[in-house]
Order: C-alpha cells, then structure tokens, then sequence
C-alpha cells in the first residue's frame, strides 16, 4: 500500500496555516516567505524525485538544497521544509506545483486575509508581503 492520491493532500499546509493565522506579523508567515518557501522546496523535491527516485540520496538532497534555496533568497518558511520530502515520498509530477502546492497556498493566504479582517482586534494580513525571512543575514548569530 503506497501513498494516498489525493490531488489536494499537502500535510505542510497545516504548519503554514499555524503561522497564518496564529504568528501572522512573523516574517516567516508573510507572502514571500510562504510562496518562495513551498514552491521552491516543491520544485526542489519533485527535481530530486524524478532525477534520484526515492532513493535516501534523493531525501537528503532535496531537504538540504531546499533549506539552502529558502535561505539564499531569504524565504524561510518552516512548515515549507515538509515539501521536498513529501515529493519525493509520492514520487511527484511537475503538475503538483499547481495541485496542491499553489492551489493549497493560495486557498490557506485567502483564508489569512479574510480570517484577520473578521476577527477583532487581529493585524490585517498580510502584515509586510515582501518582508525577507529571515530578516537579515545575520540568522546564525555570528559576528
């Protein structure tokens, strides 16, 4: 028994909807990072999957090119980490950008948006679209 084929199962959207609608002044949570972040380590996945198989190249490859992607254009988007190991797992196609991938953030950014404007005393989502996360370079902490 293999994975589910489901065309809208994309398990990293449930920690994406806790950065929107729980930490949403949270760079991580803004625009750039969570469309940067789960279509780049999307794209990242289904490249390693089609190229390596399921292989544990292939799983190590594509989370540690994913973080360096995410990191080098500054769109760090925790729940986003999830993506290439699920493409890989379900040995995903180039169509699973657009479903789920895009459709599945698109729908939970829609969400964010109405969500802040009907409960009280919630910032209006999207607090900063292009705001880079991390924030600055210096996200290690050194000197």
């Amino acid at each position: 028994m293999g994975p589910p084929h489901a065309n809208f199962v994309l398990a990293s959207l449930g920690g994406s909807s806790i950065f929107l609608l729980g930490l949403t002044r949270a760079p991580a949570a803004q625009l750039r990072a969570i469309l940067g972040g789960h279509l780049g380590g999307a794209t990242i996945g289904i490249a390693c999957a089609q190229f390596l198989g399921s292989s544990l190249l292939a799983y190590a490859l594509a989370v540690s090119l994913s973080l360096a992607f995410m990191l080098a254009t500054r769109t760090v988007h925790p729940p986003a980490g999830a993506n290439p190991v699920i493409k890989v797992y379900v040995q995903a196609h180039w169509g699973a950008l657009l479903n789920p991938v895009l459709l599945g953030v698109l729908y939970l950014v829609c969400l964010a948006v109405v969500w802040s404007r009907l409960y009280p005393g919630l910032v209006h989502y999207p607090v900063s679209p292009l705001e880079p996360s991390p924030p600055s370079l210096n996200w290690g902490g050194w000197q």
